[in-house]
């Protein structure tokens, strides 16, 4: 790599950019952690339980608890539980009583309403049940619930909502209790069921009707148990650390693109094509610009319930490109008389990466591109769902985890060859063999700069794959470490693309006379630097001398 920034910048412009890197990744962090509230925000609403007593006219009729004028608007006929003597009295049947969930909830007699700043709406279902020995839980039952989702704008009329989407689905409940709680009145533990997900969040007010259907000839809805309550807990995106991310990415967008076009002008201006390295590291600034733009901004004036989608494939795409430009950039480097400038070289690696990307898409695909069509559908509803999807999940953590000790191998290979590079210093003039110690000491720093970068980059796709929300650090301090990380992470992606991009761009400078001597001395070092084998082969060659003789 003779010729780039990295070996002819001057040591103080070197240390003035690397303090502004630092300093600007310093803001990255400080902006997650002080500016930007906690990245995803919670809100739980018991579900009202309303009595259908129009004969099935639920197909057409839509229940809502809160009305600001009862005597016009009246759809709920409330009841406390199911349990109830009114449902006895006029002999209701359990499809007949409604699950209601009006979002969201007012605040100090206020209406609240949603904020297209939410951008994903995210909802689990958490079923209360009751010990009864009347009415007992089967092991692992399966729930059937009829559920209809529609929204409504601020303007319209109270009762006109509209149908989002409507399906029947399983639920399969997870529930256990004590055995010295197993008397009338105590309440099981219940797992969480996953219920729908929306790609956005572009409406004022959203409603939920849930019914759980019984049918005992078709054994629907058989060995629930007593249901008492339904709660239904929604997981939105924060508004305000929505707007610093917007602005983050609005900010790095221009300026990544800006050192890329110049980086590439400063390729198409050498006589000798592009080598692999520079492709490489060229694409990979182009899969981060492409994460980088900020379509999210178009999310404020028009539904576009395949952004999470589209945010998924393009952060996907990033980490593809990342992952084969680390093999590459170090493979480039070991300096080991391996014919270099090939990426067939790589095939094993970069097919490896490649497999695992491909199972990364379809893995979404099956689970949020579903999800377009119907909300409601979740991998995790069936038994072998949830087996696969935590096979997934582990496996691709385990990928990860693999992955970062084999590049960390890669840079150890890396490392030990240009130290072996260093038996053809003491050779040189005393100039020469400090500018190639200058090299040496900067290579070394660039390659624990990007093993830095690897293993925050594996971290943080591990947290996105388990879940962001179990990641709760510090809630009661002033400091919020999730937005902090979230926010350093990416600023960090962009600072170190942008140091390579600047560093590794074909430098024009020519080195002045008191450093490099004359042309034949000169020349003579470097051919002999270059010609240092390795250790291994070192010894190779030894053993090759010792079998003639």
């Amino acid at each position: 790599m003779g010729g780039v920034v990295l070996e002819t910048l001057s040591g103080k412009k070197l240390i003035a950019l690397t303090v502004v890197l630092l300093i600007l990744q310093l803001v990255c962090f400080l902006i997650g952690g002080l500016v930007a509230p906690s990245p995803n925000n919670a809100q739980v609403v018991l579900g009202t339980m309303c009595l259908d007593k129009g004969n099935h006219a639920h197909k057409q009729k839509w229940f809502y608890p809160r009305v600001s004028d009862p005597k016009k608007y009246t759809t709920c006929d409330r009841v406390k539980s199911l349990s109830d003597p009114k449902i006895e009295e006029m002999k209701i049947e359990a499809k007949d009583v409604v699950f209601a969930f009006q979002i969201p909830l007012p605040k100090e007699g206020k209406k609240l309403d949603m904020s297209r700043w939410f951008q994903n709406l995210i909802s689990v279902l958490q079923v209360d049940v009751e010990y009864d020995e009347k009415n007992k839980l089967s092991d692992n039952p399966v729930m059937v619930l009829d559920a209809k989702l529609a929204y409504q704008n601020i303007g319209d009329k109270e009762d006109d909502w509209k149908l989002i989407a409507e399906s029947s689905e399983t639920r399969r409940m997870e529930c256990d209790i004590d055995p010295d709680k197993m008397k009338n009145g105590h309440q099981y533990n219940c797992s969480m069921l996953p219920f729908f997900e929306l790609g956005s969040c572009h409406h004022d007010y959203y409603l939920i009707n849930i019914r759980i259907p019984v049918n005992e000839k078709k054994g629907i809805n058989m060995g629930l148990g007593k249901i008492v309550d339904m709660w239904l807990i929604t997981i939105h995106q924060n508004g305000g650390f929505t707007k610093v991310w917007f602005s983050l990415k609005t900010f790095m967008f221009p300026c990544l693109l800006g050192i890329l076009a110049w980086f590439w002008r400063r390729i198409t201006q050498m006589v000798r094509p592009p080598n692999l390295l520079e492709r490489t590291l060229f694409a990979l600034g182009l899969a981060l610009s492409f994460l980088n733009l900020p379509l999210e901004w178009l999310t404020l004036a028009v539904n576009m319930p395949f952004m999470m989608l589209l945010g998924d494939i393009r952060q996907g795409i990033f980490y593809s490109t990342l992952l084969c430009f680390w093999i590459i950039f170090a493979g480039e480097h070991m300096m080991d008389q391996v014919e270099r400038n090939r990426v067939v070289l790589y095939w094993k690696h970069l097919s490896a990466v490649a497999f695992g990307c491909i199972c990364l898409f379809v893995f979404e695909m099956c689970e949020r591109g579903v999800q377009l069509t119907n909300p409601f559908f979740s991998i995790w509803v069936t038994e072998v769902g949830t087996n696969l999807a935590l096979a997934f999940i582990i496996l691709a953590g385990i990928a990860a985890c693999l992955y970062f000790l084999f590049l960390s191998y890669m840079i150890f290979r890396v490392f030990r060859n240009i130290s072996a590079k260093k038996s053809a210093l003491p050779a040189m003039s005393k100039a020469r063999k400090k500018y190639y110690m200058g090299l040496i000491y900067r290579f070394k720093i660039l390659m624990l700069a990007t093993l830095l970068c690897a293993a925050l980059t594996v971290i943080f796709f591990i947290i996105s794959q388990v879940s962001e929300s179990v990641w709760k650090w510090g809630d009661e301090n002033s400091l919020e470490y999730t937005s902090a990380f979230l926010t350093g992470v990416y600023g960090m992606w962009n600072l170190y693309v942008f140091a390579l991009l600047c560093l590794y761009a074909p430098s024009h400078k020519m080195m002045s006379s008191d450093i490099t001597g004359d042309n034949s001395e000169t020349n003579e070092e470097e051919v002999e630097f270059t010609r240092i084998p390795t250790e291994q082969s070192a010894i190779t060659s030894m053993a090759q001398k010792a079998a003639v003789e």
